[in-house]
């Protein structure tokens, strides 16, 4: 590209006015003296050596052209891309909107209209005009139009100076109007000139330069005003552009279009008198409106706007977490706002959008009642996160909104954690069935029952227990199968007494029950009835862990991070474990099959099939403080909580209107079991039907009884030959007491 010589094209400050003699005095004399630096500097950089006089003048500017570390290569801000597991794009994130292009994929009509209106004689200096310098000078001195000297190489360098702060001082270092800052522009120009080619200046200036409405480099500048890209740009839009850099807010063709307009024909002006379009090109783009040249482009940013924004929201938190991506918080912050990551996630699009829409076509997100949904959904075998979602925006605060995430714990943005009810009962008949213990051995269940003996893993023991079923109607004898399907709280009680707490309690720590800090289950009585603390996504893990025959996998969002470069991190790998033997967790898939589909009348998820093979378990806090429902395939395990943020004990689900119907109760199947039914429905539409491979075993048990896993044709008339012992004591006492329903 050649230039005509002709001089920069000085411009009118927003605000002239406000500039007073005493201040047009004082930047005339630090444009002059910089000039004086400049003349001193560029003579040693462009002349031989010989023609400087002296050679303390030498010492003097020999460190002039030295470029300092980080100049050369300065890691711009970019965005970041989070990817599904399909490959769809699901969030943005930047803390600058920027997409570095090379310059062959910048239109010639932007390269000519940011040389125009900027540095009209930038192909013809080496990084300072002093000639543009001195006529601006002038010109504010005598109290012409405020004018600046900066040359395009000049202003990039104050823009990288800007892009390296890292503090506060550094920042207020590279805006500072000083004549010092200016001599330190002035030597790294003549620096950045000598290392690089005009053509690699301009395409580092046009990348890294701010174009207003948040849009950093030309690239992004051209994507959110005309919904282009910059090779795209006609001459209209290209001197629409460049004639937003010297005052970004000003000239912001979105907030101030006449203004704009305005800036525009003065570009396409400059452009005619250099050479670089016709007059009949100059009249031609003038004449259109801003309004009609405008076709703006969204600049949606972070996780608001994501289908999947607290599933966004917990990935960026476990890239600020894990030290694969930086030894220490500031790194990895460091990290994300760089930029220029492509992030892989496990999000699956299908499951999502499921999640997305039946969690609001239960409880909308404005409803009046203010109870909130949360779902997780885990995919057994591998520990993917395929779903998050709840009936809340993302990001805000107010009716409806929230930035903390209900599926998770304190340190990913989420809650201290939820007590998830009798979907604790689960982990109980873990422990009983890992012992060998008979799930036809009928335990005699009163309606109220007081359990004594109890003792945690230190052997120390419990005061008296009270505890009663939430039906008159329960109360008898029930089996592991019968005591699962209808929820009854004395049978589990009675359960975890002979399986023993420490037990049960460790069963449940080893399936990654954590509460929101991250401490395993406390042991108490009423564990069994899940009163220790839990997360959606903890929950879900857990019965995927069933679901997977026994095999733990941590739950895991991300699979790869790969970085502008096309460098690969080191994501940690999912280690699983086998935690529980096959058959004692398929014996709890069996069980809890049977919640949705055995063959007992007083079943708690009996409304809840889905027409394939799938197992669950329904939970509600005492006095209905929240409800649960926590259920899998062979092909996902998800959890669905309900309750009231504002604390279930105070603002129970109970007596209460929900999207329009009157609940004189909520229970586990009310509200979160459909959510799960529908959810899992649609999220697995287009998988083929399949069914657990569950594992027979035939061995002995603690008590005598049938073998462990009859045909289920036979389970409604498979009955033990010997009734255990009762296990409640004929002591009452009030020292704790408990009704959990189903």
């Amino acid at each position: 590209m050649t230039t005509p010589s002709a001089q920069p094209a000085g411009e009118t400050s927003p605000h002239p006015a406000s500039k007073s003699w005493a201040s047009r005095v004082r930047l005339a004399v630090n444009l002059l003296l910089v000039g004086a630096a400049a003349g001193v500097v560029a003579a040693i950089g462009v002349l031989p050596v010989a023609a400087v006089a002296g050679l303390q003048v030498k010492r003097t500017i020999s460190g002039f052209d030295q470029l300092p570390a980080g100049v050369l290569d300065p890691n711009l801000q970019q965005s970041s891309t989070l990817l599904a597991a399909d490959g769809t794009a699901i969030a943005t994130i930047f803390f600058q909107n920027r997409a570095s292009v090379p310059l062959s994929q910048i239109s010639t009509s932007m390269q000519k209209a940011i040389i125009a209106i900027e540095d009209s004689r930038f192909y013809e200096h080496h990084g300072i005009d002093l000639r543009g310098t001195s006529r601006a000078a002038v010109s504010n001195l005598l109290g012409g139009n405020t004018q600046g000297g900066s040359t395009i190489t000049q202003q990039y360098v104050k823009n990288m100076l800007i892009n390296k702060a890292t503090n506060a001082d550094e920042a207020s270092a590279a805006h500072a109007t000083t004549l010092s800052r200016k001599i330190r522009e002035l030597r790294l120009a003549l620096a950045v000139e000598k290392r690089y080619s005009k053509n690699e200046i301009l395409e580092r200036y046009l990348n890294i330069a701010f174009f207003g409405s948040r849009s950093y480099g030309v690239e992004a500048a051209s994507r959110r005003y005309f919904s282009k890209s910059a090779s795209e740009l006609t001459v209209a839009e290209a001197a629409t552009l460049a004639g937003i850099v010297q005052s970004p807010v000003q000239y912001d063709p979105l907030l101030h279009p006449q203004a704009s307009q305005r800036r525009r024909a003065l570009v396409l002006k400059r452009m005619y008198q250099l050479g670089f379009i016709t007059r009949t090109k100059m009249e031609s783009a003038s004449a259109v409106s801003t309004a009609k040249l405008l076709n703006p482009g969204s600049a949606s940013n972070g996780c608001t706007t994501s289908l999947a924004p607290f599933f966004c929201d917990y990935v960026l938190a476990e890239l600020r977490n894990e030290p694969t991506f930086g030894a220490t918080p500031e790194e990895r912050e460091d990290l994300l706002r760089s930029g220029g990551l492509t992030i892989q996630t496990t999000l699956d699009v299908k499951a999502q959008t499921a999640a997305n829409t039946t969690v609001r076509k239960y409880i909308p997100e404005d409803d009046s009642s203010l109870k909130a949904a949360a779902v997780s959904m885990v995919e057994p075998g591998t520990g993917n996160i395929l779903a998050m979602a709840q009936n809340r925006q993302w990001g805000t605060y107010g009716l409806g909104k929230t930035a903390v995430n209900y599926n998770v714990g304190r340190d990913r943005n989420g809650i201290i954690g939820l007590q998830a009810g009798s979907t604790f009962k689960a982990f109980v008949l873990a422990a009983a069935l890992k012992q060998r213990m008979n799930p036809y051995q009928s335990i005699h269940s009163p309606k109220v029952g007081w359990f004594n003996g109890l003792t945690d893993c230190q052997g120390m023991g419990f005061a008296t227990y009270r505890v009663r079923n939430s039906s008159p109607r329960e109360n008898g004898g029930y089996t592991m199968f019968t005591g699962a399907a209808e929820s009854v709280n004395t049978f589990f009680m009675g359960l975890e007494k002979k399986a023993g707490l420490c037990q049960s309690v460790q069963v449940a720590t080893d399936l990654g029950i954590r509460d929101g800090y991250g401490a395993p289950p406390i042991q108490v009585p009423s564990f069994t009835l899940g009163t220790p603390l839990a997360t959606p996504l903890g929950m879900a893990n857990a019965y995927a862990t069933f679901a997977a025959h026994g095999l733990y996998c941590p739950p895991r969002a991300i699979t790869a991070v790969t970085n502008r470069d096309g460098l690969r991190y080191l994501v940690p790998s999912t280690e699983c474990t086998q935690v529980l033997d096959r058959p004692t967790a398929d014996g709890v898939t069996k069980i809890l099959r049977g919640v949705i589909s055995g063959p007992f009348p007083g079943r708690t998820g009996a409304s809840l099939a889905i027409g394939r093979d799938a197992a669950g378990k329904t939970g509600t806090i005492d006095d209905n403080a929240a409800v649960w429902f926590v259920g899998y395939t062979p092909e996902a395990a998800a959890a669905v909580w309900c309750g009231d943020p504002r604390g279930g004990q105070k603002y129970p689900m109970r007596g209460i209107k929900i999207n329009g119907k009157y609940y004189e109760q909520v229970y586990g199947a009310t509200i979160p079991g459909p959510i799960w039914r529908d959810t899992m429905k649609a999220a697995l539409a287009d998988r083929p039907l399949s069914t657990f491979q569950l594992q027979t075993f035939r061995g002995t048990y603690r008590e005598a009884g049938t073998p462990l896993w009859p045909d289920p044709s036979v389970w409604a008339t498979q009955t033990p030959s010997q009734s255990a012992s009762s296990s409640t004591s004929s002591t009452p006492s009030t020292t704790g007491s408990t009704t959990a329903t189903p």
